[in-house]
Order: structure tokens, then C-alpha cells, then sequence
């Protein structure tokens, strides 16, 4: 991981905001590699001095509001320049499937085929920043080693020079992107007049368009088709100066073609009847488009755009998708309030953040990041919503408020010093889901902000996003303590102490689903005995850890009134039948006589326990058994009699600890008994917490994994 220090040094970039000076050095560098390994696109990133962050400095080949939504990016973001940055490599993305899968969050954004490569800036001093470059969707499925030789000594160079820039403290910066200019000129047979004649005569419009999408040439046909003068449609965006174009679908068909470098098209209803087919062109300096009137409409038509519908601006669509699909991975409200610090912070420039809620009448705060002094936002804390602040005014009346500066803020709430010391502006962002307030986003600026319309729109579409993600992160938070509270209640809360017996106990729920289970344990003290079992019914829910708590009270009950172990065992196989529950268990019982170094244990089709004796020798007990219970309510469960001397230990298990998709049960038992030989005399607290950090399925946690471990001991 890279680390983030307080101010310039070795190993960090100047400050990304400051002017370049003398030549434009990334730009040049950037359209080198670009034309060296012949990519269309690219952009280089500058860490941030004083933050983890990294902001892009300079583009090529493709306009900057492509890559919007990554104009500034936390390091820790599942992007591929962080991630570069962060493992000091190269990342490859061969293409549209493999960006899907690594990068769900860019796939939904830019939809389209194309390969990318990231690199870290970087010296034996330090990481100064990152650079990407893009393909075309048709590039090879891995990177020749010309490319990847290139790649690697072009940012080696460009580390070294961002290396002296910084040791002799000369700012380096944000420079001109760099676009293509137009191919010099037509054949020399064929004067550029003639060619513009020649052009105007054809029966089909032609219109030339820039990487930024403004029409550069439109003939005498394409006017008409577009029903607009030439004059007015040079130098105008098509979905900008028709009205009919304007529709952010045609628009994505031009980031498209330019992207991914594919012939493109669409089909496009001009009112009242017309239907007009388009089809783009692209290479690295723009797109040619063909105009025609449409044939075969029944195949070809599409909806018609909405005339109502509103211009739809390129970096408020990616920024929205991009949040979007991020939101989707929030489980809890903790995790909503990193993500708002991981993707939003960073792309608006916020420098802290708040998360508050409402409970009992009063402000809660839910979470916050960026505050050297949490006293300073627990102030939030308690604060009764009748109260007129900006935090309790936005949350009671729905209305988002933005203060450019401090002096804006104390003008409109006189007295008021809730808000920390050190920020100069805010956003308070009221977080309405299913048509109820259920927070308040706070964000919080180092210098003073303003917040023009666009930007406003933004942030308030971004506060409706995040409103949903905290909804159900608050449900799903409240789900899990009602679950674990269950869970709690009805497993033993420490192990009750038996004669002669030194035991541990370990359980994890399977991290699907609510993260409650039916598996068990216990111990149960009776004179002059004692009593183990292990069990685990079906299911991860509510339904399983109920009938749990009903079997091992069973057992319980059973085992006080005197019961011998198969007596036990057929009585609770009865109870869980009578129960009418479809849900069956597995069970493991022991009666412990330690004092004659004995246990009698019966099994109902559940996994056999590991024996390790006091010479380090271990053994998978194999043990006589009936079926599952709750199948059959004349199951007979036979006993089976083990030697328990001193020093011995049992190993008790659910099938958690030792089912794993892709492995042997029979592996893992081996494994397992290796491990108990090997460390097996340890503590059986430090024993415990060594079986699951060496179990593979222990780690998954696809199902829930119980452990309990005995060992007798001589009390003389």
C-alpha cells in the first residue's frame, strides 16, 4: 500500500493544482507512449501531496468527460489506476468481458469493447502517480512484450523526471489534453475544393464530427436530412443543435464508435414520419457519419425520444451509473459511508464528510471520515431535530442547502459553531428514500466552493442514490443485530467448568445469507458424569437457530433426567419429529467419565470427531451411527465406548470446518489431523483459533463452522 504523508517529500508528487512549467512534459510523454504502442486513448494521473488521491493531469486521444466520474480517485478505489498504484504492477483488462468482471463499476459506465493498461509512476523513492492507455475492442487478449517493454520504459522515464521535478521542488501539473488534429489533407491528385464539390453532389448526408462530437463538415444533403442550415450546425453538437437528436442514447452510440474504435449505428425518427439511419465512422481523430433515409423501418425502428425530454449532460449520466453500481455493493451503513469517502469525496472534491440520522427526535451521526478531531462531529450527536441548523433543516424539510463560505453559513444560522473548525464550505445533502428522510450527507470543503446549477443537480441526484443504499444498509444493520442477539441467546454465552475436563468452543455463521445458523454446542455438568454435543440442523435462518435452541434445550432435558447417551439420542430424534418441522440435524453426543478415562458416545449422521492422544498420536474415530434426526422415529442409535486418558484431546466439528467446494473431506480430515499432531498440546483456546485460521472452509464461510474441543485432564 502506498502511504500518504502530510505534506511534499520524497517519494510524493507536487501539487497537482499548481501550472506546469516550461515544456508540457506529461503531455508530450503521454501522446509519445500513445502513438509508441499504438493505442487511441490515454491520461496520466498525479497523487496528490497532501491526500491519498489521484487526479488526472492530462488526457489524449479522447475528451476528458469520458472519464468524468475518475477525474479524481482515492487510492483505494476498485479502479485499475489505484490499483496499479497500489501493488506497484501493471494491470491489464484484456476487453468488455473482463472489465465487466474485474471492474464492474467502469463496465457500467463505458459499456464498450475495449482493452486498457494501467502503470504506477514510480521510483525506488516513492509513487508519483499512474498512467492508462486504450485499445480498440479488436486488440489481441494479452500485451505483446514490445508493448509491454514500451509501457514500462515510458513510465520509468516519466517517474524519473516527476522524481527530479520534486527534489528540485518545480510544480508539475494539470496541462492541455491532447487531441488529434486532423490527417493533413486529401490525396494531392484531388484538390480540396473539387473534394468538397464532389461530396456536396452525393445523394446522402455526410457529416465530419471532432473527439468532442462538434460537427467540423456537413454537406448540402445533410443539412436538409437534419433540418437545419450548415450554418448552424457547425461547430454544435448534433444532440445539442436538433432537437430530435437530443436523446442520450445517440449520444452513447458516438462515445461508442470513438471508444472502442467500431462502425456504428443507429436509426433516428425525424417528426412528424421520417426515419433516419446514421452511421458512424470512427478513427483517432473524429468520426465520419453517413445520413440516409431508412429502408426496412419495420426491422429497424426504435422508440422515438421523448420531445419533453431534457438534455442530459455526458459527466452527470457517468457519474450517476458510476455511483450506481457501487452502491449496489454496500451491505451495512458503515460500508455506504467508506464508499461515499471511497467514490464521492474524491470526484467532488470534498475534503470530510458526515453521514447522519435521525433516532428518538434526535440527530444520530451514522458515520463520518476525513475529521482529525471526532469531538468535533460528535457534536451532531443528540441534537434535537427542532433545532435550526443546516443538519436538522435539511433532514426535517427535504431541501438540500450549499454555503460557499463560512461568512454564507453564519449569515443564514447567526450562532451557530457546530460545524468544524478548518472547512470553509459545505453541502448538506437530505437522503429521502421510499418518500421518507432517513439522513443527511455532509460534505465539507478545505477552501471556499461555489456550486453552480450543474453541479448542484449532481450532488442532489448523488444524495437520492446514496438515501437508497442507506435504507437498506440501516434494514439490513438492524436485521443482523436482531440475528446475532438470536444467535447469542441461544448458544451457551461460556462453558459451563466440568470435573476433570478443560474445554474451548469456537462458531462462526456463513458469511450468506443473515449470518445465523442452526449449529450448536454445549456441555451439560451432572454427577458424577458429564455431558458434550455438537450438532447442526439445516439452514441458515431464523427457522434453523430456533429449532436449534429447541434441540439443545432437548438435550438438556434429557441428559438431567438420567438418560444414557442412545436414550438421549432417540429422544431427541422423537422431539424434533413431533415438532413437524421438515428441517433435519445432525448430532453428536458424549457422556464424559473422565475419572475412569472413558467417554460413550452415540451419532446421528454426523461428522466423526478427531481423538488426539497425549503422545501426539491422532485418529479419526469410527464411530457406530444411526440416520439424521427427525427422519425416522424408530431410528436405534448404537454407542460406541473411547479410551480418554489424560492429556487427550477431542476434536468436535460441524461440517463447516471441513467442506469446501474443490477439496476432499477425506484431505481436510488428513490435513486436520496433521495440524492437531503437529500443535495439538497447546492451550486449547490457542488450539481452537489455529484449526480455523488452517481450515480452508473456515475461511469461506459458505456454511456455519461450530468447534468445540475437550480435553481431560488429571485433576490428582
Amino acid at each position: 500500500m502506498v502511504g500518504v504523508s502530510d505534506g511534499p517529500g520524497p517519494g510524493r508528487a507536487p501539487a497537482a493544482d499548481a501550472a506546469s512549467v516550461g515544456r508540457p512534459v506529461l503531455s508530450l510523454a503521454l501522446a509519445s507512449l500513445v502513438e509508441q504502442v499504438q493505442a487511441h486513448s490515454g491520461a496520466v494521473y498525479l497523487l496528490r501531496p497532501d491526500e491519498p488521491v489521484l487526479e488526472m493531469a492530462v488526457t489524449a486521444g479522447m475528451p476528458r468527460a469520458f472519464a468524468a466520474p475518475w477525474e479524481r480517485v482515492g487510492l483505494s478505489a476498485p479502479i485499475p489506476v489505484a490499483d496499479a498504484v497500489r501493488h506497484r504492477r501493471l494491470v491489464w483488462v484484456a476487453g468488455e468481458e473482463e472489465m465487466a468482471r474485474r471492474y464492474p463499476r467502469i463496465s457500467v459506465v463505458l459499456p464498450y469493447p475495449f482493452a486498457l493498461a494501467a502503470l504506477p509512476l514510480a521510483t525506488e523513492r516513492g509513487v508519483y502517480g499512474a498512467v492508462f492507455v486504450t485499445w480498440p475492442g479488436a486488440h489481441p487478449p494479452e500485451l505483446s512484450d514490445r508493448e509491454r517493454e514500451s509501457l514500462s520504459a515510458a513510465c520509468d522515464r516519466l517517474a524519473l523526471r516527476l522524481q527530479r521535478a520534486a527534489e528540485e521542488n518545480r510544480p508539475v501539473g494539470p496541462e492541455a489534453d491532447v487531441i488529434a488534429a486532423p490527417a493533413p489533407g486529401i490525396a494531392g491528385t484531388l484538390g480540396s475544393l473539387e473534394a468538397v464539390r464532389m461530396v456536396s453532389r452525393l445523394p446522402y448526408g455526410l457529416v465530419s464530427l471532432d473527439l468532442h462530437g462538434r460537427i467540423g463538415f456537413v454537406n448540402a444533403a445533410a443539412a436538409e436530412m437534419l433540418g437545419r442550415p450548415a450554418a448552424e450546425l457547425l461547430g454544435s453538437k448534433p444532440w445539442v443543435s436538433v432537437p430530435w437528436l437530443n436523446d442520450p442514447m445517440y449520444e452513447d452510440r458516438y462515445r461508442a464508435a470513438l471508444i472502442s474504435q467500431q462502425v456504428m449505428s443507429f436509426v433516428a425518427l425525424r417528426p412528424p414520419g421520417e426515419w433516419l439511419s446514421f452511421r458512424m465512422y470512427p478513427n483517432t481523430t473524429g468520426l465520419s457519419v453517413r445520413i440516409s433515409r431508412a429502408r426496412a423501418v419495420a426491422e429497424l425502428v426504435r422508440r422515438a425520444p421523448e420531445t419533453e425530454a431534457h438534455p442530459a449532460r455526458l459527466v452527470t449520466i457517468s457519474q450517476v451509473l458510476s455511483l450506481a453500481s457501487a452502491l449496489t455493493e454496500a451491505v451495512g451503513v458503515q460500508d455506504v459511508v467508506q464508499l461515499v469517502w471511497d467514490e464521492v469525496a474524491p470526484a467532488v472534491g470534498s475534503r470530510a464528510l458526515v453521514v447522519l440520522g435521525s433516532q428518538g427526535g434526535r440527530l444520530h451521526v451514522l458515520g463520518h471520515r476525513g475529521y482529525a478531531d471526532a469531538h468535533v462531529v460528535e457534536r451532531f450527536n443528540g441534537l434535537p431535530l427542532s433545532e435550526r441548523t443546516p443538519g436538522t433543516q435539511a433532514l426535517n424539510s427535504g431541501v438540500p442547502a450549499f454555503f460557499d463560505s463560512r461568512e454564507h453559513l453564519e449569515r443564514l444560522y447567526p450562532g451557530r459553531h457546530e460545524t468544524p473548525d478548518g472547512f470553509a464550505a459545505w453541502a448538506y445533502l437530505p437522503l429521502i428514500a421510499s418518500g421518507r428522510p432517513v439522513g443527511t450527507c455532509v460534505l465539507a470543503y478545505a477552501e471556499p466552493h461555489a456550486f453552480p446549477a450543474d453541479e448542484r443537480a449532481v450532488l442532489t441526484s448523488l444524495g437520492g442514490l446514496i438515501a437508497q443504499a442507506l435504507e437498506r444498509a440501516l434494514l439490513y444493520d438492524a436485521k443482523t443485530r436482531l440475528a446475532h442477539g438470536l444467535q447469542q441467546a441461544l448458544l451457551p454465552s461460556t462453558l459451563t467448568p466440568l470435573p476433570g475436563i478443560e474445554a474451548a468452543a469456537r462458531y462462526l455463521p456463513a458469511t450468506h445469507g443473515m449470518e445465523i445458523g442452526g449449529d450448536f454446542y454445549d456441555l451439560v455438568p451432572t454427577r458424577p458424569l458429564a455431558a458434550a454435543v455438537i450438532g447442526d440442523v439445516q439452514g441458515h435462518n431464523v427457522t434453523a437457530a430456533g429449532l436449534m435452541g429447541q434441540i439443545r434445550t432437548g438435550v438438556r432435558a434429557f441428559t438431567t433426567v438420567g438418560q444414557a447417551p442412545h436414550e438421549v439420542m432417540s429422544s431427541t430424534n422423537r422431539l424434533l419429529i413431533d415438532l413437524g418441522s421438515e428441517l433435519f440435524a445432525s448430532c453428536l453426543y458424549l457422556r464424559l467419565d473422565p475419572e475412569r478415562g472413558r467417554a460413550v458416545m452415540a451419532r446421528a449422521g454426523h461428522p466423526p470427531p478427531l481423538l488426539r492422544r497425549p503422545d501426539g498420536r491422532v485418529r479419526v474415530l469410527d464411530l457406530a451411527g444411526g440416520p439424521l434426526l427427525g427422519i425416522d422415529a424408530a431410528a436405534v442409535y448404537p454407542t460406541t465406548e473411547v479410551s480418554l486418558a489424560p492429556g487427550s484431546v477431542l476434536v468436535l466439528y460441524t461440517d463447516g470446518l471441513v467442506e469446501s467446494p474443490g477439496i476432499d473431506i477425506e484431505d481436510a480430515l488428513v490435513e486436520l489431523g496433521a495440524l492437531l499432531s503437529e500443535v495439538g498440546d497447546q492451550p486449547l483456546e490457542t488450539l481452537a483459533d489455529e484449526i480455523l485460521r488452517h481450515s480452508a472452509a473456515a475461511r469461506e464461510r459458505l456454511d456455519d463452522v461450530a468447534v468445540l474441543l475437550l480435553r481431560a485432564r488429571d485433576d490428582d
